[in-house]
C-alpha cells in the first residue's frame, strides 16, 4: 500500500511512479527528487516482481536549501518502501548517509550495494 501525498511546510511530498521517483512540489514545480531504478530478487532491474528500491540520486533546487526538505522528502521515500513491502538499496549517498544518521529506523530493510 503507498503513502497518500504530504504537506510539509507549504511543499507536497510525493510518490511519482511513472518517473521512478519520489518528489517535492511547489505547486505544480517539481523542486526536488529522489530517483530510484526497481530491482527483483536476484538485484537486476525488473519491470515485473519488483523486491528493492534501489536508490540513485536526490537533489533539492538550490532556492529551496537549507529547509530540511532532502530529509523530509528521503524519510517520505522509505516510509513508502516499507509501507509497499518492498526493501531498500541506498546507493544515493545522501540516502545512505540519512540511514546510517537515524540508525535503526531503517535497518530491517536495509540490503547495502557491495
Amino acid at each position: 500500500m503507498a503513502l497518500d501525498p504530504i504537506e510539509h511546510d507549504g511543499i507536497t511530498v510525493r510518490h511519482a511512479p511513472d518517473r521512478h521517483r519520489y518528489e517535492l512540489a511547489d505547486g505544480e514545480v517539481v523542486i526536488g527528487h529522489t530517483d530510484y531504478r526497481e530491482l527483483g530478487d536476484d538485484g537486476a532491474p525488473t519491470h515485473g516482481a519488483t523486491t528493492h528500491r534501489d536508490f540513485l540520486h536526490t537533489e533539492v533546487d538550490d532556492a529551496y536549501g537549507g529547509r530540511g526538505l532532502a530529509s523530509v522528502l528521503v524519510q517520505f521515500a522509505l516510509d513508502d518502501v516499507r509501507a509497499a513491502g518492498l526493501r531498500i538499496v541506498p546507493h544515493c549517498p545522501y540516502v545512505a548517509g540519512w540511514i546510517r544518521k537515524h540508525e535503526g529506523r531503517f535497518d530491517d530493510l536495509v540490503d547495502w550495494p557491495a
